[in-house]
């Protein structure tokens, strides 16, 4: 009985041992496994680091990140090691999205992720106030958050061709310091109020958009002085145009414009400006140049089409015209009563 007993209690200690030990295997065999993984990670993250190294390069004195026409959807997060870059040139690389430790880049002067698949502008992207350039142009980015307005170093935002952008955070006007805004084939349907607050602001596209009509206090973006409203649904201008004391380039192409405000007549500093594809009330040729018989026709004829296309010339033509047929319309009706 005690024989039995003590075979008993020994068959049952070698199959715990055998457990143990089986278990001790497996719990090796894991941490191998783990370490291999670890390895292996760590061995692409060198792979990564060694092939983003290469895309480095010193341009007029900064470090620029250039990346164009590979495959890169994502950025790595071993790109934190590289903060002391300057500027980012990422296109074509199919990039979707802004990564969220963009705000450990303190150095960066220029950010361009243009014609990329990115369709969301981070918050911690607020936080580099060295940031100049902002070229977003060619993504997919529906709305901008309001934190972008804590990049107030920020001179030059393009966010062209994004088809479904259509408003801007009011938040906006505190970039006191931006002086070109590319907004143009977008879905905006108004002119964004911001627009009116910033003070540096030069140069401005909104064409391709839905614009209907333009805002009648137009005159508070006092530094503007080019203005692209082409291919938009505008049927009229506000009167306060004639106060934009430094516009000197307006385009106003492929609207409904019927009529041209007589009192643009006076803005003396406007250079350019185009009527073009308007349905304009009045049919108005310019007079002929007279030019001596050497000079060649096909310049004579591209010269002809400038003055139209671009000069103030077509402008006050149609003015004076438009006037001259109000005053006969004027004799005939006091002539008829």
């Amino acid at each position: 009985m005690v024989v039995v007993a003590c075979s008993s209690v020994s068959s049952i200690k070698a199959l715990w041992e055998t457990r143990i030990k089986r278990v001790q295997v497996e719990k090796e065999d894991q941490k191998r496994s783990r370490r291999s993984r670890l390895s292996v990670g760590a061995w692409e993250d060198r792979a990564v680091l060694a092939r983003l190294k290469e895309k480095l390069q010193t341009e007029e004195g900064r470090l620029v990140l250039r990346i164009e026409q590979e495959d890169w959807k994502s950025l790595p997060g071993c790109l934190i090691q590289f903060t002391q870059v300057q500027e980012w040139q990422i296109h074509r690389t199919g990039l979707q999205k802004i990564p969220q430790f963009i705000s450990s880049f303190q150095n960066l002067i220029v950010l361009d992720l243009s014609r990329n698949g990115v369709s969301e502008i981070p918050k911690p992207i607020g936080k580099l106030t060295r940031l100049r350039e902002l070229l977003l142009s060619y993504n997919r980015i529906e709305s901008v958050p309001e934190d972008l307005s804590g990049c107030e170093s920020l001179e030059k935002l393009e966010l062209a061709m994004n088809r479904d952008l259509s408003e801007l955070p009011d938040q906006l006007r505190n970039l006191k310091k931006l002086q070109h805004l590319d907004l143009s084939m977008n879905a905006f349907s108004l002119m964004p109020d911001c627009l009116l607050d910033m003070p540096a602001l030069e140069w401005l596209d909104m064409g391709g958009n839905c614009l209907e009509f333009l805002p009648d206090d137009i005159d508070r973006m006092e530094a503007l002085h080019t203005l692209w409203l082409q291919r938009n649904q505008l049927q009229r201008l506000p009167e306060n145009i004639i106060r934009m004391q430094n516009l000197d380039t307006l385009v106003l192409s492929s609207n409904r414009l019927s009529d041209i405000p007589p009192l643009m007549e006076d803005m003396s500093r406007l250079r350019f400006v185009n009527f073009r594809d308007n349905p304009l009330t009045l049919e108005v040729t310019l007079p002929c140049r007279r030019r001596s018989s050497e000079e060649d026709e096909e310049e004579e004829e591209e010269e002809e089409e400038d003055r139209e296309m671009f000069g103030r010339e077509f402008m006050q033509v149609y003015i004076q015209e438009a006037r001259k047929r109000a005053h006969a319309a004027l004799n005939m009706h006091r002539v008829n009563s």
